[in-house]
């Protein structure tokens, strides 16, 4: 399981519930094409945060970095259905902070690993 995190603040102008549509119909359409496990939306509560936390969080769990592979190759598929959806959450973004994260301990316990 790798879980693709990602910390998210929308422009002032943009509504909120329609951000979490964007990024429902989004996730779900990447669900259905099985390029993601599961995902979910979260929003800081009663502003309780420090300044490193943004104002959404969005957590995307694959099952593996093949899945998450997949993902990317639907983003770059020259299909108006993905671009619209795609767009729909993007243009609503005005900052956000990316990351990859494993279970850990894993499986592997591999800090380091190399083909040769």
């Amino acid at each position: 399981m790798n879980l693709y995190h990602c910390q998210i603040d929308i422009h002032h102008a943009a509504k909120a519930l329609a951000f979490a549509e964007a990024v429902e119909q989004w996730m779900e359409y990447l669900k259905g094409r099985d390029a993601i496990k599961s995902w979910r939306l979260l929003r800081r509560k009663l502003n309780l945060a420090s300044d490193n936390h943004r104002d959404f969080l969005l957590e995307v769990e694959f099952e593996n970095l093949g899945q998450l592979d997949q993902a990317f190759r639907i983003l770059g598929e020259h299909d108006e259905e993905v671009k619209r959806l795609y767009a729909n959450v993007n243009a609503l973004i005005s900052d956000n902070d990316l990351g990859l994260y494993r279970p850990f301990p894993d499986p592997e316990r591999a800090e380091r690993m190399a083909l040769i």
